[in-house]
């Protein structure tokens, strides 16, 4: 028996020693700009990492607000699993719909705050709208990763303690591949401190919406 514990703590050794040589932490600094070179602020960057997210029975309630016709903030990262509330503080009522894969749903012409918070239980891209005022688009990112970050005003995110090599993905509202998908980037052992990554931008196109079907003497 002694023999044995001996051989399962130098496998253990020896398996911390190969996982520290294949791999080492690093801090690794994103610098995100678009194809003009302008930096490009809320994009999201999602490492793919093997522990799960935090159980969401224990996620504090987000918010997405609606202030002055527009969703407050246009941009919002949940855990998968996460509520959300969707308080009205505009005097006038609001229709908030998505038709996204992630999370359809509506919350029907309304003012204050509606009876219950939305849960958003798959992960993907939620994108947001009112049907009566369609300048109004917002979008919730759902992520299955606990370490999911968004770019400042400087289209820069700190990644700290980073283990080498890595798998991320990036994603960014005005993108000009598909709006559900997710641009994969992998950071090798030799990635710089410093990482400046470039993300094809568009304006943004006319949105489709519920046409009149729900507008009324509202605006």
């Amino acid at each position: 028996m002694v023999v044995q514990g001996i051989m399962i703590n130098c496998l253990a050794m020896l398996s911390m020693l190969f996982f520290s040589y294949t791999t080492f932490a690093a801090s690794i600094t994103l610098d995100i700009i678009d194809q003009h070179g302008q930096p490009l602020p809320d994009t999201v960057v999602e490492l793919l990492v093997q522990n799960p997210a935090e159980e969401s029975a224990n996620l504090p309630k987000l918010v997405m607000d609606q202030v002055d016709k527009r969703f407050a903030p246009t941009l919002l990262i949940a855990q998968k699993g996460q509520q959300v509330n969707f308080p009205n503080s505009d005097n006038i009522r609001h229709h908030v719909y998505s038709f996204s894969k992630a999370k359809p749903f509506q919350l029907k012409l309304y003012s204050g705050q509606p009876d219950e918070p939305i849960e958003f239980e798959n992960e993907g891209v939620v994108v947001l709208g009112c049907n009566i005022h369609d300048s109004m688009v917002g979008y919730i990112y759902v992520a299955n990763s606990p370490r999911v970050y968004q770019s400042d005003t400087k289209g820069q995110i700190a990644l700290d303690d980073v283990f080498l090599p890595t798998e991320l993905t990036l994603w960014h509202a005005a993108q000009t591949i598909p709006l559900e998908v997710k641009a994969p980037l992998t950071l090798t052992k030799s990635a710089p401190a410093s990482l400046t990554v470039v993300i094809n931008i568009q304006s943004p196109k006319p949105r489709n919406t519920f046409g009149n079907k729900f507008k009324a003497n509202n605006d």
